[in-house]
């Protein structure tokens, strides 16, 4: 019996998938590119990646379209430490790629709380030889003197500076991937990010680090945990903290 036009390219994509030419995130070519490449409409791609989307192969999401499915690395709340230690924990193969290392006036939002002189470093976290999010971070001067590019792609800044991170306040908000990230994170631009802006202090109280971190809305999500809080009042609060607006 002939086989439906849709179940067949169902059946190509799903072979491509399953030896490895199509990893695991990785976004797929769009409907109309699919169509082209098959000779189909795009109805008859969709129908085809519907039959995916039921076995639980690929998934789509808004801004993105189709991709393979994965399962999104989570990242705890509830701890200070680095994404590359949790990546670490949880068995993913982690690398640093530098893109720019150098000693810069500081950004109008970091400037009043790391001065007027930073190091600045911007670098795409790999995961599983994959780009999984990028990375810019602004240091002290004075911490960051003793740096140098080779140490900073090794290893993260709170395992190399002097002084030890003892707290941080951080943001996570939704936005569109812009014109710079969308190539560097291989997403469509105007598609979802996560963005998580950090602000790590030291012994002191006095302020060590900023960052940066911008991930692709589907290879990430963020977990905490919240314990309960005894009032004096006697009510019950979560254990998480809010410390402001996000301006």
């Amino acid at each position: 019996m002939r086989r439906i036009r849709y179940q067949e390219i169902a059946d190509e994509l799903r072979r491509t998938i399953e030896s490895g030419d199509l990893e695991p995130g990785q976004v797929l070519p769009s409907e109309a590119s699919l169509g082209s490449t098959h000779g189909a409409s795009r109805v008859t791609i969709r129908k085809a990646l519907e039959i995916l989307r039921n076995e639980g192969l690929v998934d789509s999401r808004q801004g993105f379209g189709w991709m393979v499915a994965a399962q999104p690395v989570p990242q705890t709340l509830d701890t200070l430490v680095s994404i590359e230690r949790q990546l670490v924990r949880s068995g993913r193969r982690h690398d640093r790629q530098i893109i720019d290392f150098r000693f810069v006036d500081a950004p109008s939002a970091v400037r009043p709380v790391l001065g007027d002189r930073v190091l600045e470093v911007r670098r795409v976290s790999m995961v599983d030889g994959k780009p999984f999010g990028r990375v810019t971070v602004w240091c002290r001067e004075d911490l960051g003197a003793g740096l140098s590019r080779d140490a900073v792609a090794r290893s993260s800044f709170y395992e190399l500076l002097p002084e030890r991170a003892v707290e941080a306040t951080q943001t996570i908000g939704a936005e569109l991937v812009g014109t710079a990230d969308a190539p560097i994170l291989a997403v469509p631009e105007g598609s979802a990010v996560l963005v998580v802006r950090r602000t790590t202090l030291g012994e002191g109280g006095r302020p060590i680090l900023m960052a940066e971190h911008v991930f692709p809305g589907h290879l990430t999500e963020f977990v905490a945990q919240l314990p309960r809080a005894q009032l004096a009042d006697g009510e019950e609060s979560p254990g998480l903290r809010l410390v402001g607006e996000a301006g």
